[in-house]
């Protein structure tokens, strides 16, 4: 059952590759180091500040933390059952 029409999502994976990106110069942190201290690879760190789709999401979890970025996840409002 489709949920709710299917929106748009609210931010793309270009969007958190940019936050991402724009985050780690503001820290004046290379991506090496990021990919050092995150525990990942420095390939990882490239494909997603370019917004790779397909990012592993434990991963991408673990970049944003490093960072001090907070994700904020907040589920529907519940509905009431009819019948």
């Amino acid at each position: 059952m489709p949920l709710d029409g299917m929106k748009a999502m609210k931010y793309t994976p270009q969007d958190i590759g940019r936050t991402v990106r724009e985050t780690r110069k503001a820290l004046g942190v290379t991506q090496k180091m990021l990919a050092l201290t995150s525990g990942t690879g420095l390939r990882f760190i490239i494909e997603l500040e370019r917004g790779k789709a397909t990012a592993e999401i434990g991963k991408v979890l673990t970049i944003l933390q490093t960072l001090g970025i907070q994700l904020t996840l907040t589920p529907p409002p519940a509905t009431t059952k009819r019948g």
